[in-house]
């Protein structure tokens, strides 16, 4: 038989033992919990640092393509003055194409950009940055190792063969230093505008000969006026 004060006291331990099973009980349910916000927490802050490096890496990659695009591929250019006319006007905007010379030599008659000032061009093209300098657009005219030669007529000779061409709009009134001849170097073109009596161009001691390394690209496309848009070499 068991002592009737032994099982009061069992049944007191065993009311014990089960509040206290209950309160651990309690106390493990709000830890649990707090766990849980704890993970969500730590989630919520890894996918806003993931979103974060995303949106960097982003940004990053656009700039770089633009800044890869600008100045290997192509840009925007705008001409300003009118010594292209009548091909090309004032306010006029082109596509600039710099890839084509990266894969051949640049050839008589094509329109090309050069800086006025090459010691001042920046040697980069930065996206989104207006750029203060200013650029000569003219067309070729000699080749390197060539001698162009102007008479008093206006008529343009190349190595003492008469050139024929149909992009001058009017006679060369003025034939500048090409009335002596110039010989150009190994990596030198002689560029004219196509309004040859008003033109800066390689006739005159302020722009010269030009220099295949300071070529930025050759004109291909008139973007702008919209009634005008395509190639402009026609």
């Amino acid at each position: 038989m068991i002592d009737k004060d032994t099982e009061i006291k069992k049944m007191e331990e065993d009311l014990e033992a089960f509040y206290f099973r209950g309160k651990k009980l309690k106390e493990e349910v709000p830890i649990q919990k707090m766990e849980k916000i704890k993970k969500e927490e730590a989630q919520e802050e890894f996918n806003i640092a993931r979103e974060i490096v995303s949106t960097i890496l982003y940004v990053f990659a656009a700039v770089a393509f633009t800044f890869a695009f600008v100045n290997f591929v192509g840009e925007r250019t705008l001409v300003s003055g009118s010594s292209m006319e009548s091909t090309l006007s004032d306010a006029d905007q082109l596509y600039l194409d710099k890839l084509s010379y990266r894969l051949h030599d640049p050839e008589r008659f094509d329109v090309i950009v050069f800086p006025a000032d090459p010691e001042k061009r920046d040697k980069w093209v930065l996206p989104f940055r207006k750029s203060e300098e200013i650029d000569y657009i003219k067309r070729i005219i000699g080749l390197p190792g060539e001698t162009v030669f102007i008479n008093e007529k206006g008529e343009i000779y190349i190595d003492d063969k008469l050139l024929f061409e149909t992009h001058g709009r009017e006679v060369i009134q003025d034939p500048g230093a090409a009335l002596y001849g110039v010989t150009l170097g190994e990596d030198e073109y002689f560029v004219l505008g196509d309004n040859r009596n008003n033109s800066l161009d390689s006739r005159f001691a302020s722009v010269g000969n030009i220099k295949r390394e300071n070529i930025l690209g050759k004109a291909q496309v008139r973007l702008y006026p919209f009634n005008e848009v395509g190639s402009i070499y026609k």
